[in-house]
C-alpha cells in the first residue's frame, strides 16, 4: 500500500526533473465562491500536466535491462507526452496507444517529446488490446499511466507541495479519472494534515469512480461523452481500494458546468487550462456551502487545449 515516504522518496527522486509549480490565487472567484481558492498549476508544468511527476518518478526506477527494451503505455495524451519526455531523457523509445479523437495538440506534445502513436479505438477495452499487441510484438516494458504505485507516489508530489506552500489548506479538489491523481494526493493530503478533507471532481458523462464508491466495487464507465478528454479511463485496481478507504467524497460534474468553469478561468485568471481540471472550480461553485470560508488548494492538473476546437466557439 502506498505510504507517504513513498511519496517523499519520489519527491526527491523528480525533483531535478519537474518544476515546483507556482499557486495562483484570484480575488473575483474568491468572492464568488465564498473561500479563499489556491490553484495549483501543473498547466505550466513540464510537458504540460502534473503527469511528468509519476512518469518520472517510475522512468528512474526502471532498469537499464527494462529500459533497452523500450517502453509502452496507453494514454489520452498528457501521460504519454511526459512519459515520452522522461524516457527520452534517459536514452530509450516510447511507443503510446492512443484513441484516435486524442486532441491534436495532445498528440502532437506526445512526437514532440519523442514518443511514437499507434492508434486504438476510444474505448478501454480497444486501448488494452492494442497495447497487449504492441508488447507482444516488441517485449516492451508498460508502464501504466495510473494503476501502478511508482506512478501514484510521483503524483502525490503535486499535493505534498500544496501543503508545504499554504499550510493552512482546509480542502483538496483533485480531478479523478483512473485515480493516479488522487489516490497519490489522498496519501500525501491525509498524513500530512489529516484534518484536510480532500474531493474527487468527476464528469457525470464518466462517473465510474462515483459509482464504484456507491457499489463498493469497481464498476465500468456506461459512457465517456464528455469534453474532460482526460477523464474518461476507468478506476484501476491499485487505485480504487486508496480513494475508497480515504477519500472524503467524489462529486459528478456537469458538462455545463465544467464549459462554463473553464472559460472563467482562462477570463478572470489569464492562463490556459484543460476541462479536466476546471472541473475542479465547477464542483466548487456548484457546492458552495461546503467550502465557504475554507481554504480550498485546486489542483489545475493541466493545460494542453486544442486552441481551433475552444468549447465556446
Amino acid at each position: 500500500m502506498l505510504t507517504l515516504k513513498d511519496i517523499e522518496l519520489a519527491h526527491e527522486r523528480i525533483r531535478p526533473f519537474i518544476h515546483r509549480t507556482p499557486i495562483l490565487t484570484n480575488s473575483s472567484l474568491n468572492k464568488l465562491a465564498g473561500a479563499e481558492l489556491f490553484f495549483k498549476c501543473e498547466n505550466f508544468q513540464k510537458a504540460g500536466s502534473f503527469k511528468i511527476r509519476g512518469a518520472t518518478n517510475t522512468v528512474e526506477l526502471l532498469s537499464d535491462s527494462e529500459l533497452k527494451r523500450g517502453i509502452a503505455t496507453t494514454s489520452s495524451g498528457n501521460h504519454g507526452a511526459a512519459l515520452s519526455m522522461a524516457v527520452s531523457r534517459r536514452g530509450g523509445s516510447t511507443k503510446v496507444v492512443m484513441p484516435h479523437n486524442t486532441p491534436k495538440i495532445k498528440v502532437e506534445n506526445v512526437k514532440r517529446n519523442g514518443g511514437e502513436v499507434v492508434w486504438c479505438e476510444p474505448d478501454q477495452k480497444f486501448r488494452e488490446s492494442v497495447l497487449s499487441d504492441v508488447v507482444e510484438e516488441t517485449a516492451a516494458t508498460v508502464v501504466h499511466p495510473y494503476n501502478d504505485e511508482r506512478i501514484m507516489a510521483g503524483q502525490g508530489t503535486c499535493a505534498k507541495e500544496i501543503l508545504e506552500d499554504v499550510p493552512t489548506i482546509d480542502c483538496i479538489v483533485s480531478p479523478v479519472s483512473g485515480g493516479g491523481l488522487l489516490s497519490g494526493s489522498l496519501v500525501a493530503a491525509k498524513n500530512m494534515k489529516n484534518s484536510v478533507k480532500v474531493f474527487g471532481a468527476e464528469p457525470e458523462e464518466a462517473d465510474d469512480a462515483y459509482q464504484s464508491l456507491k457499489q463498493g466495487k469497481i464498476v465500468p464507465n456506461k459512457t465517456i461523452n464528455t469534453i474532460c478528454d482526460g477523464l474518461r479511463a476507468e478506476i484501476g485496481s491499485k487505485t480504487f481500494p486508496v480513494i475508497q478507504n480515504l477519500v472524503d467524497e467524489i462529486i459528478p460534474v456537469s458538462e455545463k458546468d465544467i464549459i462554463e468553469s473553464l472559460q472563467m478561468i482562462w477570463e478572470r485568471m489569464k492562463i490556459i487550462v484543460e476541462p479536466s481540471c476546471s472541473i475542479s472550480l465547477a464542483l466548487i461553485l456548484k457546492n458552495k456551502m461546503m467550502f465557504k470560508n475554507k481554504n480550498v488548494g485546486l489542483i489545475m492538473s493541466g493545460g494542453n487545449v486544442d486552441l481551433n476546437k475552444l468549447p465556446w466557439k
